[in-house]
């Protein structure tokens, strides 16, 4: 028997003795010893033995055992108080007879208490050397509904019964005892005594003296109980069935194993035979043969149930449908290649170029690792459908991956195959879609790829990208030093801004800018149209747009620096037509600049708003945007006030610099230019650019603002039909900007005339093709005098000889 310190019971109480309410000539005394439990209550007729450890306890045993063995048993209410006071001790408890007193082997009491009786405790009368208490016996309440009650205790037996069955750690033995118990009071205290409940909950049952109410109670606990062991019961049940399911299956499978191997068959080892004659024929390196061997020793020796047989053949068949050393033969034949990429796409003459230089040092050399190629222009000119274009001009395999949000550096170099689900990289599984060594490969949308916390993609593509080490590519799911080398690698970007500097120092940068208004209606009428008539089932007959009409749309139905949205405007003109066509209602076939208000609405852009006369204070210029070239205005007011200069229109800060550095010259020579150098000090000046949701930055506004500043403090309108360009410094000098051709192309939309730019943008304006920039005029100039003298026509005073010189008698170039 487990032993215990203090008052604790040894184990709860299964075995009992009924107790005789109806016993005659059993009278207690009025004043009993008090023997306080811990964490057990004792109901009336329960037997329970008790291990007593206190000293208190020990002497209240011994006094009662001495005299007519019946002891007062109180529970506490806070079972770790170790010396309780008569306030620790609930009042109501049971008379207790002692049965029998032990002396165990470790010296510690043992008392064998039978409950006989409830009592009240009145007081206590003494303390010392234990508790000695009055008491009153408590009597139950007589049943009034017999029926109910009869009910009542029919339905505990029936939980009581579940429980046993439910519960592991009852013996079955007991529904038995609950069959041979027929006083129903201690059926009640049998029950509660064995619940597994708190002691307050206990204590609360032993208190009621309506045995009604007490069977309703304990019927309560029972069905809480209850529904605990049922969930329980399931949960185990479940739990049996998988793994009886585990073993009948693994029974199975062996038996199926046996039968199998009878009959000279072996389902996983003709699989594996079957890998290893592809293997035969596959053309691979010599140490991607040995690895293969290798894995398929150890896979012959894998259990086939366990889940590292399904990993290792996986693999295996992965470096089998790799295209190790599998190549598509190039199209040497230039003039035929050139063809094919003339007739795709209109212009891009730079990238054309390379490609065939590409090919032409192959046809020659026979062998050359593939240039990285990075095409970087706005959206919408053909950059990614160029890639299609070069495969089929080639005849090679064309593969398009996106790298758009990429953020796990696992989609690129994949997972090692010890993850569950582990896969090679996109880049491995793109070239065994390709069944090809040397495809063209499109990496759209380079310059958007994320870096969080899995890992920084872009850092991984340094290795793909780099010619000398992707001879050497190593995927973690493969393991195998894989060559990339002949893969012909095209990137794609909107901005090289954000694009990691070393990722960018191993690409072969090309920059395709927008398309002129010219090169747009040759790509209309070569391409879209076309596509466009075929997509929604028209005939060439059903409808043809004139080119006054593409012009009208390119001008004032879309601005960009692509196609796209023109692509769209004419489907609205081809389904206007299929409507007609499919309802067969009259139309017009041939599309007219005055047909497309019906058909488009009302104009979306409008250049004359550009053209228009401007006051004093207004200056046109140019500006670069991912969609290409735009025209900016930038308007001074001049405000009586303290000389503050204000900067509005959501503008960053090398633009304010550049707006501080013109007002800098203007006050440095204000005297050359006729301007009273006191009406700084008196005069607010505020700077404003339209379009303030958009944020605008960069250098190049300098000229702009310089011209803009003077013309308000000159009261000198700028030259009509005129745009600049340039970045400005305090010595008076105009330096050189980008984005030049975007730039020129958007002046010549707007129907701008004339343009000022600095001297060494001169060659980026001879790359534009001469046709596309017909009637416009080009100044180009080295100092901000120069532009005062172009734009406004401002006399100044010459530093060299002292003689009045009108400034912009250079000799102007004409483009």
């Amino acid at each position: 028997m487990p032993q215990q310190t203090d008052d604790e019971p040894d184990f709860v109480p299964l075995f009992s003795l009924e107790e005789d309410d109806e016993k005659a000539g059993e009278e207690f005394p009025e004043s009993l010893p008090i023997l306080p439990l811990k964490n057990t209550v004792l109901f009336p007729g329960i037997v329970t033995p008790i291990t007593v450890g206190r000293d208190k306890s020990i002497r209240a045993v011994q006094k009662a055992y001495e005299d007519n063995r019946y002891i007062g048993v109180l529970s506490q209410k806070d079972m770790k108080i170790e010396s309780p006071s008569p306030r620790d001790l609930y009042n109501i408890g049971t008379v207790a007879r002692i049965l029998k007193l032990l002396k165990m082997p470790d010296g510690s009491t043992t008392a064998i208490l039978q409950g006989r009786k409830r009592f009240q405790l009145e007081e206590v009368t003494s303390e010392d050397p234990f508790f000695m208490g009055r008491i009153t016996i408590l009597e139950y309440d007589q049943v009034k509904h017999k029926m109910e009650f009869k009910a009542l205790i029919s339905s505990v037996r029936d939980s009581a019964k579940q429980i046993i069955e439910l519960s592991p750690q009852i013996p079955s033995e007991a529904v038995v005892m609950l069959k041979n118990i027929n006083n129903d009071n201690f059926l009640l205290n049998f029950i509660a005594s064995n619940l597994g409940i708190p002691v307050n909950h206990k204590q609360d049952i032993l208190e009621i003296n309506n045995l009604k109410d007490k069977a309703s109670v304990i019927l309560h606990h029972m069905d809480s109980e209850l529904q605990l062991l049922e969930l329980k019961d399931q949960i185990d049940s479940k739990v049996r069935t998988d793994i009886e399911k585990q073993q009948r299956d693994y029974f199975l499978s062996q038996q199926l194993k046996t039968i199998q191997e009878e009959l000279g068959q072996n389902p996983q080892e003709e699989e594996i035979n079957d890998l290893v004659r592809k293997a035969v024929r596959k053309k691979w390196p010599k140490h991607v043969e040995e690895i293969f061997a290798r894995e398929v020793n150890k896979l012959r020796r894998v259990n086939p149930q366990v889940a590292e047989y399904a990993i290792g053949l996986t693999y295996l068949e992965t470096l089998l449908d790799l295209p190790w050393l599998d190549f598509t033969k190039d199209n040497f034949d230039l003039k035929k290649v050139k063809q094919v990429l003339d007739r795709d796409h209109y212009g891009l003459t730079k990238v054309k170029e390379r490609i065939l230089e590409h090919l032409a040092v192959l046809k020659l050399k026979g062998d050359m690792n593939a240039p990285i190629l990075c095409l970087v222009g706005p959206p919408g000119v053909g950059k990614t459908s160029l890639g299609n274009s070069i495969a089929k001009a080639l005849k090679r395999k064309y593969v398009r991956m996106s790298l758009g949000g990429l953020h796990d550096e696992a989609e690129i170099r994949g997972h090692r195959k010890t993850y569950i689900g582990a896969m090679p990289g996109r880049i491995i599984q793109s070239l065994k879609k390709a069944k090809a060594g040397n495809p063209v490969f499109i990496l759209d949308e380079i310059d958007k790829v994320g870096k969080d916390f899995r890992g920084d993609p872009s850092s991984a593509l340094l290795e793909v990208l780099d010619p000398e080490q992707n001879v050497t590519f190593h995927d973690n799911y493969l393991e195998v030093e894989y060559d990339l080398s002949k893969v012909l690698f095209i990137a794609t970007a909107n901005s090289l801004s954000t694009i990691q500097p070393a990722l960018l120092d191993r690409m072969e940068i090309i920059e395709i800018s927008g398309y002129s208004l010219e090169e747009k209606v040759e790509i209309a009428k070569r391409h879209l149209i076309p596509q466009q008539r075929k997509e929604h089932g028209l005939k060439s007959s059903d409808i043809k747009i004139s080119d006054k009409a593409l012009v009208k749309m390119i001008q004032s139905y879309t601005a960009e620096s692509g196609v796209r949205n023109l692509s769209r405007e004419i489907g609205s003109v081809m389904r206007y037509s299929a409507k007609r066509v499919a309802m067969e209602e009259p139309y017009e076939t041939s599309v007219r600049p005055e047909h497309l208000h019906a058909i488009l609405g009302p104009t979306k852009f409008d250049s004359d708003v550009y053209q228009e006369q401007q006051s004093p204070g207004v200056a046109i210029g140019l500006a670069w945007t991912s969609v290409g070239g735009e025209i900016l205005f930038i308007e001074v007011s001049l405000n009586k006030g303290s000389g503050k200069l204000q900067l509005t229109g959501n503008l960053g800060d090398v633009m304010k610099e550049s707006a501080s550095t013109a007002l800098s010259f203007i006050k440095a020579h204000a005297d050359e230019f006729g301007i009273e150098p006191e009406l700084f000090e008196k005069t607010d000046i505020h700077i404003h650019i339209p379009e303030g949701a958009i944020p605008k930055d960069g250098p190049s506004a300098g000229v702009t603002m310089l011209s803009a500043i003077t013309s308000a403090f000159t009261k000198k309108p700028l030259k009509h039909f005129l745009a600049m360009t340039g970045e400005i410094t305090l010595r008076g000098k105009v330096l050189p900007v980008g984005g030049i051709k975007e730039k020129i192309l958007a002046a010549k939309r707007a129907g701008i005339k004339e343009v000022i730019l600095c001297k060494d943008n001169q060659k980026h304006v001879e790359e534009i093709e001469q046709e596309y920039i017909k009637g416009l005029k080009f100044h180009y100039v080295n100092r901000m005098d120069e532009v005062l003298a172009l734009a406004i026509g401002l006399e100044t005073k010459s530093s060299e000889n002292g003689v009045v010189k009108k400034k912009g008698t250079r000799k102007k170039v004409a483009a």
